[in-house]
């Protein structure tokens, strides 16, 4: 008999809405301006994902974590190698693979109410989803704060409409790039919560990059560990680990310990 796990993945890859994100031999390499010189940013990067997966990404600064969900949301092409889904190139950006930016992104004449309803009206699905922009304000703790414009409000509020804007229209593949690096420790980890919550409603695809080691495996099904000069991949670690999480239980300090010496930080070789 099956376990649950594996019913799980079974579903998931019956459903024909599942998605298959690969990275195949990826290398990405930047000319510096003004200089005769390249940037090796990614070197031959080989990734498969797959619809029900939270993928963290952590590594040193410059290893290539953003420029992966650039990739893959179409922003940028690889040097060499591809980047699919469900077999089809990805060969630019889609509302099917919706990204959060390290910096919000929002439109400076729309108050906060209207840039979160904003995908929602694009697709002519606001009428029927007005509850939800209700429920995102409150999510984020700024219903009072529903007529200001983002010039009025603090970069972590700012960030905080950003977020939900892009969760708000459920796409396929949510990529996230350092969400929720500007906001207080409280406020993060009621989001890390609502994130959560809402990809296991959805279980669609989410790719995260962050610095934060905990965070990664608070949130994540699998962790990949990135190296730098050039960006690579030194390892893939599955979290079998249940949510909720306990963030000072045995086996989460175990991620914790074996992630950190894969980036040099554990005191150990």
């Amino acid at each position: 008999m099956c376990s649950d796990g594996r019913m799980e993945r079974k579903r998931i890859m019956d459903d024909r809405s599942n998605v298959v994100l690969k990275l195949n031999g990826v290398s990405k390499s930047f000319a510096k301006v003004e200089q005769d010189e390249v940037t090796h940013a990614l070197d031959h990067v080989d990734l498969e994902m797959e619809s029900g997966e939270f993928i963290s990404l952590v590594g040193p600064s410059g290893c290539g974590k953003s420029t992966v969900l650039r990739l893959v949301a179409g922003l940028i092409r690889p040097t060499l190698g591809s980047v699919t889904v469900n077999e089809n190139e990805v060969d630019g950006p889609s509302p099917q693979r919706g990204m959060v930016f390290q910096k919000s992104t929002l439109f400076p004449w729309l108050t906060v109410e209207k840039n979160i309803a904003f995908p929602l009206k694009a697709q002519g699905k606001l009428k029927e989803n007005e509850d939800k922009v209700e429920h995102m304000l409150d999510v984020i703790g700024l219903r009072h704060f529903r007529n200001d414009y983002p010039g009025q409000l603090s970069g972590g509020m700012a960030q905080r409409v950003a977020l939900v804007r892009t969760l708000i229209s459920q796409p396929q593949i949510l990529l996230l790039d350092e969400p929720l690096g500007a906001l207080d420790a409280f406020t993060r980890m009621n989001m890390q919560d609502e994130i959560l919550s809402m990809w296991r409603e959805k279980r669609q695809l989410a790719l995260m990059v962050t610095h934060d080691v905990d965070e990664a495996i608070y949130m994540g099904t699998r962790v990949i560990v990135m190296d730098a000069n050039p960006g690579r991949i030194i390892a893939d670690i599955r979290i079998e680990e249940d949510f909720p999480r306990n963030r000072s239980s045995q086996g989460f300090i175990a991620y914790r310990n074996m992630i950190l010496n894969r980036l040099h930080f554990a005191g150990e070789k």
